[in-house]
């Protein structure tokens, strides 16, 4: 197993990291610690991307002994086309346990985790219902959705009980706590967004279409599908096409992106741009426990502003 590990490390070591796809943003090392080897009575769980870390250092909160790092880099965002490097492969290599979204999210991993036979993984959208697009594929995006959300902690707190039975109780209390929040945050997001008078938006791609079906949004139409693939001049005509036709009236842009379609449109058509965060980016840090309740919140008055 060494020397497959040692030709798998050089062969990266000599390959671009592609980062396309969910998430195209600049990387810098300030990758949380690697899992240090060797450690006894050590439980290392090792989670996929941000907003899969968010939620497993919610259920691992307080339990002595389990110990999570986020596998990519704090503004690797989504990660369609990421491509595995030598420290991650070392990261996977001293992990018990991989988290990882699903539903497609994480192709890049098929052939690596092979590697590691001792590597149990945990799907954190099993059985959730997918939305499949109009061209065939999945949709990943699930966590996006308040309520995919609270599915995938339970997910993930069911199997780690499963793994880790020693645990199972804490697991499930914490994840009961972090649902709880979840719980209130959605209601409250309903309250404000139940009754606005326009549900037609346009979104940067297809990030939202969870959040849409959940709170009764309709989008009309996604400025690029593939993130960092400019739309053609009809497309781009067809968008702006929609927007009157369905009197439109703001554009949701993305941080991790930049915003120069959705500027041409804007200025087309005269709608407003906003941003709206789909929460694939941020520092794994072990107190982060609110991230994405926080990034919810600041997504709601957005939309208050945009939509009112």
């Amino acid at each position: 197993m060494f020397t497959t590990l040692a030709r798998l490390i050089a062969l990266l070591t000599i390959s671009s990291l592609i980062i396309s796809g969910c998430g195209r943003s600049t990387l810098n090392d300030n990758q949380t610690n690697l899992p240090s080897s060797g450690v006894k009575n050590k439980l290392i769980i090792v989670t996929s991307f941000y907003p899969v870390y968010i939620s497993t250092i919610n259920i691992t909160k307080n339990i002595s002994g389990v110990e999570v790092f986020n596998l990519t880099k704090p503004q690797t965002g989504c990660l369609h086309d990421y491509q595995l490097t030598p420290e991650d492969m070392r990261t996977l290599e001293k992990a018990n346990i991989l988290v990882i979204n699903g539903a497609g999210m994480e192709a890049f991993l098929q052939k690596a985790v092979q590697q590691y036979p001792q590597l149990k993984i945990i799907d954190a959208s099993e059985d959730i219902a997918l939305i499949i697009d109009g061209h065939g594929e999945k949709n990943p995006h699930v966590w996006v959705s308040i309520s995919n959300a609270i599915l995938q902690v339970e997910n993930i707190a069911a199997q780690l009980s499963m793994l880790d039975s020693a645990n199972a109780a804490k697991y499930q209390a914490n994840a009961t706590e972090y649902t709880e929040k979840l719980e209130g945050l959605r209601n409250k997001m309903h309250r404000c967004l139940d009754n606005v008078s326009q549900k037609n938006i346009i979104t940067f791609h297809e990030a939202f279409p969870y959040f849409a079906q959940e709170f009764n949004l309709h989008i009309n139409s996604v400025i690029e599908r593939e993130p960092g693939t400019e739309p053609s001049p009809q497309e781009m005509n067809n968008t702006c096409k929609q927007i009157k036709e369905a009197n439109v009236t703001a554009l949701f842009v993305e941080p991790q992106y930049p915003a120069k379609a959705a500027e041409t449109i804007a200025k087309e058509t005269g709608v407003k741009i906003y941003t709206l965060d789909p929460g694939v980016t941020g520092q794994a840090k072990p107190n982060a426990h609110d991230a994405y309740i926080n990034l919810m919140q600041k997504n709601l008055q957005i939309l208050q502003e945009a939509l009112k």
